[in-house]
């Protein structure tokens, strides 16, 4: 495991902060708020900080039920990932990997790196690197060799994609991270493909649990919209087809908030079934006395009691909602 020599990596990132690609890159952008917000030096060599045992724990109480609902998805990631030399981390949303996989035999070498649980790879700690600069910039992204801030960190390669809780609130991220010199672009691609995927599958889970008594459904975001983003576009709908929850992704798409969510919602606005309110009604009417009429055995008397409505008003209604 080589790194970039430390006076050469600096300079890279001062000539980088100096010319045109600062206001347009945002690695750069990334490598400027290490260095002028945050203060550090890319040529410190001081270790990884760890968290105490104590605060350890409290992270991971901190976070919930998330690490077990992970648990499936990072053994899957890393079944994928693991046989090419690299390591999974669950982190937290201070970016303190709370949960990993890894082979025992790069054990030694992954916590002298830090790729350990208890590790603090903030960016505000770290500089730019994947678990800090994910969750910074809250998107998945790769940083790769000497895209790191810290000249001792240039032999990484991290590939990470953030977490978002039922309420589209940053919650976590996943980390695939090698160490290995072989390892090659075209397959960190095929990684970052993997980490995205998982991440949304965490989050697609999280999502349902949050809302356990809820139908859980796919909201219509437009034709121009990725499959990916499709696919993680769910809402919760309770029994009076009322929308209850939605994802991140949903809120941001259709602009919605928790205080739009405390109102009223019918769930057809956003499946694309753009009923007006009186064809809502009567269409929901409708179904009602279908079913209790199917119930009485089609006797109108003992369907007009079951509904505490006189026989004559249910013949009204049948009449007005072409029930035969």
């Amino acid at each position: 495991m080589a790194t970039r020599h430390d006076g050469q990596h600096a300079e890279q990132i001062q000539s980088a902060l100096t010319g045109s690609a600062a206001a347009q890159s945002a690695l750069v952008a990334s490598w400027g708020r290490s260095m002028r917000l945050y203060g550090l030096n890319p040529e410190e060599g001081a270790p990884p900080e760890f968290l105490s045992e104590r605060e350890l724990v409290d992270a991971r109480e901190r976070l919930g039920s998330l690490i077990a609902t992970a648990e499936a998805t990072l053994d899957r990631l890393y079944s994928a990932v693991g046989g090419a030399g690299c390591c999974v981390l669950l982190a937290d949303r201070d970016g303190v990997p709370v949960d990993r996989r890894g082979s025992v035999s790069d054990d030694e070498t992954f916590c002298k790196i830090g790729l350990w649980t208890g590790a603090v790879w903030s960016e505000e700690r770290e500089g730019t690197n994947g678990i800090g600069t994910a969750l910074a910039e809250q998107r998945a992204l790769t940083i790769h060799r000497d895209q790191h801030f810290r000249s001792r960190n240039t032999a990484l390669s991290c590939t990470v994609a953030p977490i978002f809780d039922h309420r589209g609130r940053l919650m976590a991220a996943i980390d695939v991270s090698s160490a290995r010199s072989d390892l090659t672009e075209d397959f960190v691609k095929l990684i970052a493909v993997a980490v995205v995927d998982a991440a949304r599958r965490v989050e697609a889970e999280n999502f349902r649990l949050a809302f356990p008594k809820a139908r859980i459904m796919l909201a219509k975001l437009g034709p121009d919209v990725s499959y990916e983003r499709s696919a993680s576009a769910l809402i919760a709908v309770d029994e009076d087809d009322l929308v209850v929850g939605a994802s991140r992704t949903v809120r941001h798409f259709l602009g919605l908030t928790d205080e739009t969510l405390s109102k009223p919602l019918p769930a057809a606005n956003l499946l694309g079934q753009n009923l007006d309110i009186e064809q809502n009604f009567a269409a929901a009417e409708r179904s009602v006395i279908q079913r209790v009429l199917a119930k009485a055995g089609g006797n109108i008397s003992a369907a007009a009691v079951m509904m505490g409505m006189g026989r004559a008003t249910l013949h009204r209604k049948l009449k007005k909602l072409g029930i035969h």
